[in-house]
């Protein structure tokens, strides 16, 4: 599904050039849920943008689903994301003071889907994301944090993705919770999802099935555990 090879990120600034990337090679199959761990300055969430087609690398190739990504333009980016691709990130990114099922809506508003399917698509989603149907009208700022990362993967599952993107989504919440949101995950893999997380903390990479550890730009390690 995925296929990086010798990609590298440098950012100038005046006459300073700051390698982010430095020759980064890795494959992802589908359906594999794959942590990429790293200490802040890592170069994690520079790896995360360009596979998120929101960022590009200054060389290296890179492929989604056969389709060479570094080599797109912004409105086939824009495509790719919006087809593709579904992100959840930190913050949640939800509108405070709009109900839990239109937040999940929201991928759908300018597509040329009626209001009814995208409100049945959005109930759809909420149960598979494992959210209470009797919080479907709370607003967002009613809900626990762990409850309103729950509204923000069903929304990242509105387009039906390839893959799913999760930036750091444990950040803002406690242990308790962090790991309620950690089995959502698992459940969407073990449902055939394919789930690439970024994250700092080695406790939350141990959810995932595989381990890419990322340091000063560079791949460190790249290891498989053995699930039964």
């Amino acid at each position: 599904m995925i296929e990086c090879k010798d990609l590298k990120k440098i950012y100038i600034n005046g006459d300073v050039e700051t390698a982010a990337l430095k020759g980064v090679s890795f494959s992802i199959v589908k359906g594999e849920f794959v942590a990429i761990i790293g200490p802040s300055g890592s170069g994690k969430s520079t790896l995360m943008h360009i596979l998120g087609a929101l960022d590009s690398p200054t060389s290296g190739t890179y492929f989604l689903e056969g389709k060479e990504v570094s080599k797109l333009d912004d409105d086939e980016l824009s495509e790719l994301r919006r087809e593709k691709i579904g992100f959840v990130f930190q913050a949640f990114n939800l509108l405070p003071r709009t109900t839990v099922l239109r937040n999940v809506m929201l991928p759908l508003l300018y597509s040329d889907t009626t209001e009814k399917e995208r409100e049945d698509r959005a109930k759809i989603c909420l149960k598979y994301a494992g959210m209470e149907e009797s919080k479907f009208n709370n607003l967002s700022n009613q809900l626990s944090g762990g409850q309103m990362q729950r509204v923000a993967i069903a929304r990242s599952l509105m387009n039906n993705p390839a893959i799913i993107f999760a930036d750091e989504p444990t950040g803002n919440l406690d242990t308790k919770t962090s790991h309620v949101v950690m089995e959502a995950f698992q459940e969407l893999h073990r449902k055939g999802h394919t789930i690439i997380l970024i994250t700092h903390e080695l406790e939350i990479a141990n959810f995932a099935e595989r381990i890419i550890s990322v340091r000063d730009g560079a791949i460190e390690s790249d290891v498989k555990k053995n699930i039964q």
